[in-house]
């Protein structure tokens, strides 16, 4: 908020609970579940509407260097998850 301080989790209830109406137990219980459905769902993507989207990405492998040695490593291909901002999201937060 004013502070630069990220909003911890029971901040976000409690500021989501004041602007709904309903009980911050309500907002908890909302919050939870959506989490819950985005794990479920992150593997064909998930939208969260006006904010963005979850999405798999496979990455391929690589070759990469060890910033302390400098000696050159393998890196392996592996699946990621990504997070990726909606517009309006980004347009407003600037």
């Amino acid at each position: 908020m004013a502070d630069g301080k990220p909003l911890s989790k029971s901040k976000v209830i409690e500021s989501l609970a004041e602007r709904s109406g309903l009980s911050k137990a309500d907002v908890k219980t909302f919050l939870e579940a959506q989490a819950q459905l985005a794990y479920a769902e992150a593997k064909d993507g998930f939208t969260i509407p006006g904010i963005g989207k979850l999405v798999v990405v496979n990455r391929k492998a690589r070759m990469g260097r060890n910033p302390a040695t400098g000696q050159e490593i393998h890196i392996p291909a592996k699946t990621v998850l990504k997070f990726r901002i909606a517009k309006a999201a980004k347009d407003s937060s600037l």
